[in-house]
């Protein structure tokens, strides 16, 4: 049996955006900002191999407004993750997370991601070498299990070795994965959810940061969590519906201030679409992530039907957003009703 360290905790949020592949690029993470001041942003997976010998600006460069922010990194070699995790430090970051969750086969091949659930003394390695060459935090992403894994076993040995290992949280999907038989997509849906399982390890090591993911739809739903685990990771439902995140700062952060409007996020927003427009980026490379901003609200439609044709039409600047943001006031939406 593992001796546990215990870690200080307190710098970590309690509210997480997921790290999701071709979503939660840069232009994601400063549009959330706009939405919540406290929750924590993940960038996309990276590899290490990609962090160390590849154009470190494009794969993790960021701006400060996307603070707090933490850096994902995908592999399993103990030198390259520790090697890996001091470049992520040196950009600035506030975090740097071990990817023991994805079940992709290209992610197998590489042996890192879900996989490591079978290997949790690899995972430990990991830990133990990233914080010896980092003061940042170095936490784990993972899964309750994978294949035909005892989800009370393997999760119990996971959680005991990187904390031991010096972890300083542990954010759990709770699903299992399975690396034969279903693709990424299913392995998001199909296996069930089992959240009393992350609610047994918390149970079991009350000291230690577990936060949970998987599944979250609401606030409503997620909150209630929080009386027994130390944070929420949300995934999908923080890309679709943005904005949820805009009660963040105020539910689980206890901010004295009022929650931050679709409208308000937008147009504050606007002064980062101005800024990467001015160094090239496309205006869609920005807008895409903000389709589902005004979902179930009247308007809805024709925000996303002009941020969709308009914003990739060449030379689209800021008046497409404003254009698209006044198809969902009370005029607008007035307007897409009688249509």
């Amino acid at each position: 049996m593992y001796e546990l360290k215990q870690q200080n905790n307190n710098s970590i949020p309690r509210f997480a955006v997921a790290p999701m592949m071709e979503w939660t690029d840069r232009h994601c993470r400063a549009f959330h900002r706009q939405l919540s001041r406290h929750a924590l942003l993940y960038t996309e997976m990276v590899t290490t191999g990609a962090v160390i010998h590849g154009d470190r600006e494009y794969l993790i460069g960021f701006s400060d407004v996307e603070r707090p922010i933490a850096c994902q990194l995908g592999g399993s070699d103990p030198t390259e993750m520790a090697e890996a995790a001091k470049i992520v430090a040196d950009f600035g970051y506030d975090e740097v997370n071990i990817n023991v969750g994805c079940p992709s086969d290209r992610v197998q091949s590489g042996r890192f991601g879900a996989c490591l659930m079978q290997e949790p003394e690899l995972v430990g390695a990991c830990v133990s070498a990233m914080k010896d060459a980092v003061d940042i935090a170095v936490t784990v992403k993972c899964r309750i299990g994978v294949d035909d894994q005892d989800p009370e076993e393997a999760l119990d040995r996971m959680a005991d070795v990187v904390f031991f290992s010096g972890s300083d949280a542990l954010w759990v999907h709770a699903r299992k994965a399975w690396l034969q038989g279903l693709s990424p997509k299913q392995n998001r849906d199909i296996p069930p959810l089992d959240y009393d399982r992350v609610l047994r390890l918390k149970q079991r090591l009350p000291e230690q940061f577990i936060g949970l993911n998987g599944g979250l739809q609401t606030l409503d739903q997620a909150e209630p969590f929080l009386e027994n685990l130390d944070g929420l990771m949300f995934g999908r439902a923080a890309y679709h519906t943005p904005q949820i995140m805009g009660e963040v700062d105020r539910r689980f952060y206890g901010a004295e201030t009022a929650d931050v409007s679709p409208w308000d996020a937008v147009k504050a927003y606007m002064a980062y679409m101005d800024d990467q427009l001015s160094r090239g980026v496309k205006l869609a490379h920005m807008t895409r992530h903000m389709l589902g901003l005004f979902h179930g609200r009247p308007g809805a439609r024709s925000w996303r039907r002009i941020l969709t044709v308009e914003a990739i039409k060449p030379g689209a600047g800021v008046e497409v957003v404003e254009k698209a943001l006044a198809a969902v006031s009370p005029a607008g939406a007035d307007l897409e009703a009688a249509e």
